[in-house]
């Protein structure tokens, strides 16, 4: 995963990269101890994607259809949208094709 998509998951939670960002490695909060949003680190692995991701990550919105588009701006894709038993989501591949949700809070 190049730097610059580390920088779209970066903007994706309305955060910024930790200094010294690279292509092998990348984080967000990583030494903010007190910190109360997740902290987050990204490493470059050899190989591609063969399967279902490992880890799914989802993002809760009040305004779905905002947040989609604000993402799909910063460089996802859509692949689905879903309503079961009265929820709301959209699945979006981030740029390298790895899944991930966006769910509505509101059915």
């Amino acid at each position: 995963m190049a730097c610059s998509r580390r920088g779209s998951w970066a903007q994706a939670l309305s955060q910024e990269l930790d200094p010294g960002a690279s292509k092998e490695f990348a984080s967000i909060g990583l030494h903010h101890s007190g910190r109360s949003e997740p902290r987050w680190c990204f490493v470059q692995v050899p190989e591609g994607k063969s399967a279902k991701n490992r880890m799914h990550p989802d993002l809760i919105t009040a305004d779905l259809e905002v947040e989609v588009e604000r993402l799909v701006g910063l460089g996802a894709t859509w692949k689905a949208d879903l309503k079961p038993g009265g929820m709301r989501w959209t699945t979006l591949l981030d740029p390298e094709g790895n899944e991930f949700d966006v769910i509505s809070e509101t059915a």
